[in-house]
């Protein structure tokens, strides 16, 4: 007979994109709770301070009321951002399971502007696999929404 083992994995999501603006610009992008609801989701409780915590509110799915609960980790300003990212249910499975990472923004300048890289870590997989899959290609786009919103002078 043989033992069968649920092999587990850790995976993040990364996404870099070079922007021909200034780190301040996309600081405060990353920073304004404004600017946040524009290419994300409105926070509540945000500040750019270590220790502060903040939520985000989405789409609920069976034992989990859609809540995303937050922590600010590291706020290095114009450098990198890092908070921690909650949620989820254990009683759910696919898109509501629990879920504890951690997001965390990195702006080097560099010659012709900034590069910003997005780093989602933490999902477990197979039990974040639909959070990871549906975030791989949300991310993208919140990325691309950040750099039009900068460029707009928003």
């Amino acid at each position: 007979m043989t033992d069968t083992a649920v092999q587990t994995a850790t995976r993040e999501i990364v996404v870099e994109e070079l922007f021909p603006y200034t780190p301040e610009a996309l600081w405060r992008m990353l920073t304004t709770p404004a600017m946040i609801g524009r290419w994300l989701m409105e926070p509540t409780g945000f500040a750019p301070t270590p220790g502060t915590r903040f939520t985000f509110h989405t789409t609920p799915a069976g034992a989990w009321d859609g809540t995303i609960y937050c922590e600010v980790l590291e706020a290095v300003p114009n450098e990198r951002l890092s908070f921690a990212w909650r949620g989820g249910d254990d009683a759910n499975q696919g898109y509501g399971s629990r879920l504890d990472t951690i997001v965390t923004w990195t702006l080097t300048k560099v010659t012709g502007g900034t590069r910003l890289r997005l780093v989602h870590s933490g999902f477990d997989l197979p039990r974040n696999e639909t959070a990871y899959t549906r975030m791989s290609a949300g991310w993208i786009g919140v990325v691309d929404k950040i750099g039009d919103l900068a460029g707009n002078g928003n």
